[in-house]
């Protein structure tokens, strides 16, 4: 089996073993909530955590906070604590996490283009 020629180095053998640590990153960056987190913050500016509520609709408090904080130990977000109060915190990409952004942007658009017809054919083929 062969993969394609930019993943050849990391799996030289085809196959995508169960422990490699790309998986493990793989799930938090692909996650429901991890995505949608990561690009609300791809627009570059930082952002509060009501506005990445508002932005990511329909996540809960707690699924909001585990994302941000499994983002934040991945190296991809930036949590930056004012000393005031109340409290003011503000997220943003790391360089890292801006790098992975670039990445997710295009998927992201290529998924909304196709999103339609994707469900209209699952739906279609849910009837049959």
């Amino acid at each position: 089996m062969t993969v394609s020629p930019p993943l050849r180095r990391h799996f030289p053998d085809g196959v995508f073993s169960s422990d490699c640590p790309s998986r493990v990153v793989l799930d938090h960056v692909t996650s429901k909530w991890g995505t949608l987190v990561i690009l609300a913050l791809a627009e570059g500016d930082a952002l509060r955590w009501s506005e990445l509520r508002r932005r990511a609709e329909g996540v809960s408090e707690k699924m909001l906070a585990q994302t941000l904080k499994m983002l934040e130990a991945d190296g991809l977000v930036h949590r930056h604590a004012r000393p005031v109060v109340p409290p003011h915190v503000e997220y943003s990409l790391t360089a890292r996490g801006a790098e992975l952004a670039e990445r997710m942007v295009p998927l992201m658009d290529w998924i909304a283009d196709h999103a339609p017809a994707i469900l209209g054919d699952a739906q279609t083929a849910a009837t049959r």
